[in-house]
């Protein structure tokens, strides 16, 4: 942009300065003024021939002078008009080249302020995800800034929800404006893939049960958590100084280990395996089935399917994240 504003600066300068230039020592109107400059400058020619000597000699030194400054500046101006143009035909294709290849990703739906802090957080942990929002301006702003990939278009709309890869993702966030369109995202992400995990937004009681029935697997009510976050500062200030502590750092952090059927861990009791050498604390287990198992002691055996809630460092559990996946 700013080479751009210099550019062309460069030729209305040089192009204003032909035009006073004409005025003063050959007369007539300033329109008649500018039309001599314009066509001087372009070498298109004109029959209108300088009243005196002294306009003929500025005339020759402006054609010499202003010819290279205006060719110059009009053909980088052409060509950084082409080259973005190209770069964003580009970037587009090669992001839906990436959308195509995109397994196990995270879905945003909404990029207002908690859309933003979600994938600002799935960023900060190298975790691939997808924005879905109506506003492209912004879309390519964040696009060109920090290289996010986007759906442009409606995330209620089904086909939106496909070319984000719904049926390929691990988890969807709706964060619309209104519950209704959360809502109707809920409801048609469910439809489209029924083991994806969906985490929605509500701003009041009754529309928790609506997103729930939907579809929803977790609905996040702003208000009520933080009331509840505040009551555990109350009750409990040290063991929330410390989680926030430790995961504002980014050094630790609880996160869920899911064991697929080929994790070394399948059959193992939890004393057998290398977890706690590699710093990694199970604090509790989900079965498959639902149940839990909370405060696991070493004997417990892990399962296929099994959830591991785990608490270690963001090093080593994005490592071992990648081992058992």
């Amino acid at each position: 942009m700013r080479q751009f504003l210099i550019l062309s600066g460069m030729v209305i300068g040089i192009t204003t300065f032909g035009t006073v230039g004409i005025y003063i020592l050959n007369g007539g109107t300033w329109i008649e003024s500018l039309y001599l400059a314009v066509v001087t400058l372009t070498t298109l020619g004109s029959r209108d021939v300088p009243k005196s000597e002294a306009a003929m000699l500025f005339i020759v030194f402006y054609l010499i002078v202003g010819l290279g400054i205006f060719s110059y500046g009009a053909f980088e101006i052409g060509q950084l008009i082409v080259n973005n143009n190209l770069r964003n035909v580009w970037d587009k294709r090669k992001m839906e080249k990436e959308l195509s290849k995109l397994n196990q990703h995270f879905i945003i739906c909404g990029i207002g302020r908690m859309g933003l802090t979600i994938c600002e957080h799935l960023e900060s942990k190298r975790k691939p995800f997808v924005i879905i929002d109506h506003d492209e301006e912004l879309l390519e702003k964040l696009h060109e800034e920090r290289r996010w990939n986007f759906v442009h278009g409606d995330a209620t709309d089904d086909a939106v929800l496909l070319h984000a890869g719904i049926e390929r993702a691990r988890s969807l966030s709706t964060v619309l404006a209104t519950d209704a369109d959360n809502v109707y995202v809920v409801l048609s992400a469910r439809l489209l893939s029924s083991k994806i995990q969906i985490v929605a937004r509500a701003s009041d009681d009754s529309a928790v049960q609506k997103l729930q029935r939907a579809g929803a697997t977790r609905v996040i009510s702003p208000f009520s958590s933080g009331a509840i976050k505040m009551a555990r500062f109350m009750l409990s200030p040290s063991i929330e100084n410390f989680l926030e502590f430790t995961q504002g750092k980014g050094e630790w952090e609880i996160v869920e280990l899911e064991i697929h059927q080929n994790s070394p861990y399948v059959g193992q009791q939890l004393s057998q395996t290398d977890l706690r050498e590699r710093g990694i604390m199970v604090i509790g287990i989900q079965r498959a089935n639902g149940s839990h198992i909370p405060a696991p002691v070493g004997s417990v055996i892990i399962q296929e399917g099994d959830s591991l809630f785990s608490f270690g460092t963001s090093q080593t559990v994005s490592k071992l994240t990648g081992e058992i996946a």
